[in-house]
């Protein structure tokens, strides 16, 4: 495993996160009542302070009443304004030193505001739903939200009987007294704050595929009304999930779920362990498959190998579209090959101002990004040739299982896998804004 801690702030979110401590638990203990939008929480947070002496640390949190504060028992000073809760401790902390922030916060839930619309905790018709990617996570939980400090979790959260709650991760209880139900879900594996997902509503869930002896157990969770069009749309997931094994290495988390909400998102959402639909992405016809395989994907590409900063966010969205042409030449679509030239083809018709290796926080959501992602990744293979590239992927996967990782930890990581450089290669297509030539091998899945 591969752990790079950024220095310091993001430079697209300065806000967000405090690069002087890092959590390695969170425990989170909420109960939400869907009709009034209620969430009650208390929050445990085990963290360890950086090299320096840490007299007062940040967490997020979106706009709660705060009931109680405790660091390692004792009541700090604090200030909360503008999803900033400051603390300070009653006594420093000492450099690499161990301590418990205990957190008490309640009030509606509400997104976070931001360029690209609401973010996190949403209020559905008859719900809720988390989709936090990138600055969402402070609008239900008190976190040190920066993509770099990943934790585990356990998270328990009390609702009404009537609804089902679904989060990344392993159920370990669900217990019913009176008219709630507790919801006790462990995901052991270390997550970025953004990637905790969670979804509350009325779903019926069904099994995808045959786990067997070894394999991934796989749920969709879904509004009873659409499951005879999910039955189709989600069909071949357990099939790509054996085809990403077999390239990419094993799957990194315990298991893996899908919700569909009865409502629509503009796009899916990946969580850890966890991928969220809109009832617009079934239609019974497959009309979303390469979304399937784009957001099982991001489980090695995104959630367990992570990025330092969001500087770095092609490193998810690159490898998840090239993941989509990988199935389809699998599946007997058209090839990887194919799909790069009619995504180069139409990068050819766009501006060319945008830099992979940094876009800007205006562009890291463009699909120019994701298109030009996935080009470069095949424009990897093509320099490789196919032996030597699914091993550079599967070694990517498995080096930083579970890590962080930057531009310069891929580039470096691929240059090892060939006797040729790929400086051109890589100041081209990643740090050049101007579109190269379209990689000219045709390649096929041999490994």
């Amino acid at each position: 495993m591969t752990v790079q801690q950024a220095a310091g702030p993001d430079p697209y979110f300065p806000a967000n996160g405090d690069a002087r401590y890092r959590v390695h638990r969170y425990e989170l203990a909420l109960d939400y009542r869907p009709g009034p939008n209620r969430l009650a929480g208390t929050a445990r947070i085990n963290a360890i302070a950086g090299r320096a002496p840490l007299p007062e640390f940040q967490l997020n949190l979106g706009d709660f009443k705060i009931g109680r504060i405790r660091v390692d028992g004792r009541q700090p000073h604090y200030t909360h304004r503008g999803g900033r809760l400051r603390v300070r401790p009653a006594k420093p902390l000492r450099a690499g030193a161990a301590f418990t922030v205990e957190v008490h916060w309640s009030g509606n839930p509400k997104p976070v505001a931001s360029p690209w619309g609401g973010l996190g905790w949403e209020e559905l018709t008859d719900g809720a739903l988390v989709a936090s990617q990138p600055i969402g996570a402070p609008s239900w939980y008190p976190c040190n939200d920066r993509p770099a400090d990943k934790a585990s979790y356990q998270i328990s959260i009390t609702t009404p009987s009537a609804y089902a709650v679904v989060a990344g991760g392993r159920l370990l209880t669900r217990t019913t007294k009176a008219s709630t139900t507790t919801w006790v879900y462990e995901q052991s594996a270390p997550t970025s704050s953004y990637l905790v997902g969670l979804s509350i509503g009325k779903y019926q869930t069904v099994l995808l595929g045959d786990p067997g002896l070894g394999g991934v157990p796989q749920h969709g969770h879904i509004p009873s009304d659409l499951l005879p069009e999910f039955s189709r749309d989600f069909a071949r997931q357990p099939a790509m999930m054996e085809l990403f094994q077999d390239l990419f290495g094993p799957y990194p988390f315990d298991e893996y779920a899908v919700v569909v909400t009865e409502e629509e998102l503009d796009v899916p959402v990946e969580a850890q362990g966890l991928s969220l639909f809109g009832a617009n992405h079934v239609d019974g016809a497959r009309g979303s498959e390469r979304l399937v395989a784009h957001e099982l994907a991001h489980q090695w590409f995104g959630n367990s190998v992570s990025i330092a900063d969001w500087r770095h966010i092609w490193l998810n969205e690159g490898f998840a579209k090239y993941a989509e042409w990988l199935w389809s030449e699998r599946s007997g679509g058209r090839t990887a090959h194919q799909h790069a030239a009619a995504a180069h083809r139409l990068l050819s018709t766009l501006p060319q101002d945008l830099r992979l290796a940094d876009p800007g926080r205006k562009s890291m959501f463009d699909d120019r990004l994701y298109e030009r992602g996935g080009v470069t990744v095949h424009a990897v293979r093509c320099a490789l040739g196919d032996i030597a590239f699914f091993r550079m992927l599967r070694g990517w996967a498995n080096q930083h299982r579970n890590g962080t990782v930057t531009t310069a930890t891929f580039t470096s990581h691929a240059s090892r896998f060939t006797s040729e450089p790929l400086d051109q290669l890589f100041d081209a297509w990643v740090h050049g804004t101007r579109l190269p030539p379209m990689p000219s091998a045709e390649t096929g899945i041999a490994v």
